[in-house]
């Protein structure tokens, strides 16, 4: 276990964040579709290299979950991208489900969904782990309103605490992430009490399951209000019902929590978290873990040109000054200008 535990100790050090960089081919070409990038192989390597060689990247990021995809790949020069990453300190982890379906395919996403990919998961993460993969990431959904009883909710608990237990079987740290998704016009209110069921319930099957909570890292939402909201609470608010969930669903002993930014713009992200790491001390680490707060701004910028490459790496750099800034409380919208 001291190999797992050094994976914990250094995805979760003080100041650095989780880059999620994980996406599907079907959703990065979806984002390079909005932006008129042609949507091939080779631009998906090309955008995830200018990521992960920005200049001095390696002093905001403690670690780079990757997709099957881009574990494979490599830098234009031919360095596969997790020993880039590796001689620039920083982890590469990879995503493991293999997407959603219906439980009830008669009523669609409306009857809940779990997560699948326990098939041949153990196969898949030992090939993983010989390709430099030392953590994992495993996401399922919920939605404000699902309850305790919620047969989907229910299901992905276990799927995930089975996830867990065959990563740390291997000396891979798993991370869960029972996202609570923002689509919707609930309260923050709501969101708070679906992060307390969904987390707890969650926490619970790890426990019964035998899985070490100390070697796991959970990857939550944040209690905002739903995107389609007509007041959606600040940050403050979110803040304060965010680590009120997280104290009363989870344990002292976990690994860490890491934060998404689940559909917030980048300010919003940035700010939410901010507030969040305002209210410290936790039992546990706190860190970022974003994928479209930090890179939104950056494949805009990037677009598929090649002469725009330092700029966006610029702005990605900016995004990740900020989201550190956050960690230690002192991020403030003017900086957004700066």
């Amino acid at each position: 276990m001291k190999n797992i535990h050094k994976t914990v100790t250094a995805l979760m050090q003080q100041g650095k964040g989780i880059l999620a960089a994980d996406e599907s081919n079907k959703t990065a070409n979806k984002r390079f579709d909005a932006v008129g990038v042609e949507q091939t192989e080779e631009n998906r390597r090309k955008y995830r290299e200018l990521l992960f060689t920005a200049p001095g990247v390696e002093q905001y990021l403690s670690g780079v979950i990757l997709y099957d995809e881009t574990l494979r790949q490599g830098t234009e020069d031919g360095m596969p991208f997790p020993e880039y990453l590796a001689s620039k300190g920083v982890l590469a982890g990879i995503k493991v489900d293999q997407g959603l379906e219906d439980v009830s395919p008669d009523k669609g996403p409306e009857g809940g969904q779990v997560t699948r990919g326990l098939e041949g998961l153990e196969d898949r993460l030992k090939e993983y782990k010989t390709l430099g993969a030392s953590f994992a990431k495993w996401r399922a959904v919920a939605r404000v309103g699902d309850g305790y009883a919620d047969p989907a909710i229910i299901e992905n608990a276990k799927r995930l605490a089975e996830y867990a237990c065959v990563c740390q079987s291997l000396d891979i740290v798993p991370i869960v992430e029972p996202e609570v998704l923002i689509d919707g016009v609930h309260s923050a209110e709501d969101t708070e009490g679906s992060l307390i069921e969904s987390l707890a319930i969650v926490a619970d099957a790890l426990v019964k399951k035998g899985v070490k909570l100390s070697h796991v890292i959970f990857k939550t939402s944040m209690a905002v209000s739903g995107k389609d909201a007509e007041n959606r609470a600040g940050a403050q608010e979110v803040a304060e019902r965010t680590v009120r969930a997280l104290k009363t669903a989870l344990p002292d002993d976990v690994g860490g929590v890491v934060f998404l930014s689940g559909g917030q713009t980048p300010e919003e992200a940035t700010g939410n978290f901010n507030a969040i790491a305002r209210l410290e001390p936790f039992p546990w680490e706190v860190a970022f873990s974003f994928s479209r707060a930090l890179q939104e701004p950056v494949l805009e910028l990037w677009a598929g040109h090649d002469e725009k490459k330092e700029l966006a790496q610029a702005e990605f750099l900016k995004r990740l000054t900020l989201a550190v800034a956050a960690d230690a409380g002192g991020y403030s919208p003017g900086m957004e200008s700066i």
